[in-house]
């Protein structure tokens, strides 16, 4: 089999489609499609997803495929914009023919591809965070991470846990900053806490002193909550810590990543968030069934590009891993049989928790599935 590579400004082949000598088939490879934000501002997101997507199969192939087929992979650059999420996700589906779609770094990116999923009758296994893209379920559509909500509910738990009742939100007024802070207000009654401020900023703030000197001057208030990704939430915590705020501050699991605290730098000091275990392999008890799965993907992972495991690297791994199982199980790549098996999955221990999908429920993961982590020493600390 050729090596085939196809390189241009925003696509590319990933290596995992070379097929090593000796080692070629008659049958046709199983095509695995991804659009990701590999570039722009949530590269943060997309880049380790990438990484991940390519190492997986280019492992799985070496050792010789799936139901002895190759894998191939194709992946294009959405740069974090819609528009070319859309255009990429027209082109995995109409020309390059793939059997799955991997990908949507983002909320925004992988909504602007649901209605072509949904019209083209493919299985789409997002990577973003948005409740929105499997509620209300969508029939060809599946997720990998922890929901916004649930992100909000596990911190309001553990702010109310701390006799916390009065908060001030801060987010970002698009995408994910957008839903997590809808997902916050629907939510936080039930913990018995009241949202006294609520401020808003764009992605691109080079700085939020403003926002956060209405919140440092608003009376009662007791912790902050920031609902963001990217550069936004770091600049939050740099003017928090130089407006001398002391109460807690709170950020999601859209910044679990050793980037936001290499961003934060210093001022990350005692931040909270919920997240997946993977970021804390090390601290799991010996029981939890997570802990040889993370363990095992992080030093993997570390090993192969010297850098910090993240949680967007664990979304791409359970989407690939689940796609396979479900393939494996329904004997095909039918899209429509392995559309099923996916929605079939049940106690599949992923980096993000234990999976168990239904009819009713395209994401699988419950609420355990998030620890609260504490950054101390510019590390994560397990928290619960």
């Amino acid at each position: 089999m050729r090596n085939l590579v196809k390189w241009g400004a925003t696509a590319m082949v990933c290596a995992g489609v070379v097929a090593l000598a000796g080692q070629a088939s008659a049958a046709e490879p199983i095509k695995i499609g991804a659009f990701l934000s590999a570039t722009g501002p949530a590269s943060f997101l997309g880049e380790p997803e990438k990484k991940t997507l390519e190492m997986y199969v280019e492992k799985m192939n070496k050792a010789g495929g799936v139901m002895g087929r190759k894998l191939e992979l194709v992946v294009y650059d959405d740069g974090g914009a819609g528009d070319k999420a859309s255009t990429f996700a027209k082109r995995l589906i109409e020309s390059d023919k793939v059997d799955v779609l991997i990908g949507g770094s983002t909320t925004g990116t992988t909504m602007a591809a649901v209605p072509l999923v949904e019209r083209a009758g493919i299985p789409f296994i997002s990577l973003a965070g948005g409740v929105n893209i499997v509620e209300p379920v969508k029939k060809w559509v599946f997720k990998t991470p922890h929901t916004d909500r649930m992100a909000a509910e596990k911190v309001f738990g553990d702010m109310k846990k701390k006799g916390i009742s009065k908060i001030a939100l801060i987010s970002e007024d698009a995408g994910f900053g957008k839903s997590g802070h809808d997902q916050s207000m629907l939510v936080v009654k039930n913990y018995g806490i009241e949202i006294v401020a609520d401020e808003v900023y764009s992605p691109k703030d080079p700085d939020v002193t403003a926002q956060l000197t209405k919140i440092k001057n608003t009376p009662g208030v007791q912790a902050v909550f920031n609902f963001g990704f990217g550069q936004g939430p770091a600049i939050v915590t740099k003017n928090f810590k130089q407006l001398g705020m002391t109460v807690p501050l709170y950020q999601s699991h859209g910044v679990a990543s050793k980037d936001y605290i290499k961003l934060a730098g210093e001022a990350a000091e005692g931040v909270r968030l919920p997240a997946a275990g993977l970021v804390v392999p090390d601290q799991l008890a010996a029981t939890d069934p997570q802990k040889p799965v993370v363990t095992a993907f992080k030093k993997e992972y570390e090993a192969a590009f010297k850098s910090d495991v993240s949680t967007f690297a664990g979304h791409a791994y359970d989407g690939l891993q689940i796609f396979l199982a479900a393939a494996a199980r329904a004997g095909s790549v039918d899209k429509e049989k392995v559309r099923d098996e996916i929605e079939k999955t049940s106690g599949y221990v992923g980096t993000g928790g234990l999976v168990s999908m239904t009819a009713t429920d395209h994401m699988g993961l419950s609420l355990s599935a998030f620890h609260m982590v504490e950054i101390r020493k510019g590390d994560w600390v397990l928290s619960d």
